[in-house]
């Protein structure tokens, strides 16, 4: 885990330093306020912070107080660490927004397992911000996170002008499935599903479960053509796939129908719109046989 030591004094830094990385910890240093509040700007900020009350331009207890002022989509653990001991300087502190307080000259053996607290509490809001943005039946994106997800893309790629492909797909006649094998196969199908999408898409194209058999996938920098290979690429592989049953002796088929769309560089749409058109796509290859792919086509 990352941790953020602000210290200006040298020998206080390089104390804490080696204690950090004695403990596994990766260190990013800064020598004052400023050089800290300005690491603590940036969307790769540390998650911990091990900040020393009394430093030039800006102290520890103004940090606290700008860094809670901030909408951040992640925790920041504080440890504030001062001279200071009296109690009223302690509740200052802690109301400052910090999360612990640590006395100088400190303990090592203190430090080492507050710091284990404050990891625990990131790693506990990281699980429960994944299991709140998870499909708990494929482990993709549920809807909600793929749709966060794809504005912030949308407006990384309009700022870039750069390309982007949506593709939303659909099992065919899923119904039967679960009607003739029973909702245990049905789950079963829509997980090999969720793993080809995975195996098949990009490192950094994104995949959500956008409804109960329908998925979207977002591919950043895909013109219509990329997005129609990438589309062909997985519709071809489910429908030559088959799902081994639970009794090992039998398997299930299926096929998919798939409508994409794109925004070309220079192009502004929103998420909606971009959507919209997908799903146009997708109702035209439903009505014209399924297993197929339809592309948008704009008037």
């Amino acid at each position: 885990m990352k941790v953020l030591i602000a210290d200006d004094d040298a020998l206080s830094r390089k104390v804490l330093e080696d204690c950090l990385s004695e403990w596994g910890y990766h260190i990013v240093m800064a020598n004052n306020g400023h050089e800290a509040w300005s690491i603590l700007e940036k969307s790769d900020r540390p998650n911990m912070v091990v900040l020393d009350w009394m430093m030039p331009g800006m102290d520890g207890v103004e940090i606290c107080r700008k860094l809670r002022g901030l909408n951040l989509p992640n925790y920041v653990y504080v440890i504030l660490l001062t001279a200071r001991s009296k109690r009223e300087d302690v509740i200052k502190g802690l109301e400052s927004g910090a999360d612990d307080y640590i006395i100088k000259p400190f303990n090592r053996e203190e430090l080492k397992f507050r710091l284990k607290i404050g990891q625990r509490i990131i790693e506990l809001e990281h699980r429960i911000l994944r299991l709140a943005s998870t499909d708990y039946l494929t482990g993709l994106l549920n809807r909600r996170a793929f749709l966060e997800r794809l504005e912030r893309e949308l407006n990384r790629c309009q700022r870039e002008v750069s390309r982007m492909g949506i593709i939303i797909m659909d099992i065919d006649h899923f119904k039967r499935v679960n009607d003739n094998f029973g909702h245990q196969v049905g789950d079963l199908v829509l997980q090999e599903f969720s793993n080809i999408l995975v195996k098949l898409c990009r490192s950094y194209d994104f995949i959500g479960r956008y409804g109960g058999e329908e998925f979207i996938v977002c591919l950043p920098g895909a013109d219509k053509w990329n997005t129609y290979q990438i589309a062909e690429r997985i519709r071809s592989t489910i429908e030559n796939k088959k799902t081994l049953l639970p009794n090992k002796e039998s398997s299930v088929s299926i096929t998919a129908s798939f409508g994409i769309a794109s925004m070309e560089p220079g192009q502004i749409k929103s998420a909606d719109k971009l959507i919209n058109e997908a799903d146009e796509a997708l109702y035209r290859a439903k009505a014209q046989g399924r297993n197929r792919i339809e592309m948008y086509i704009s008037d």
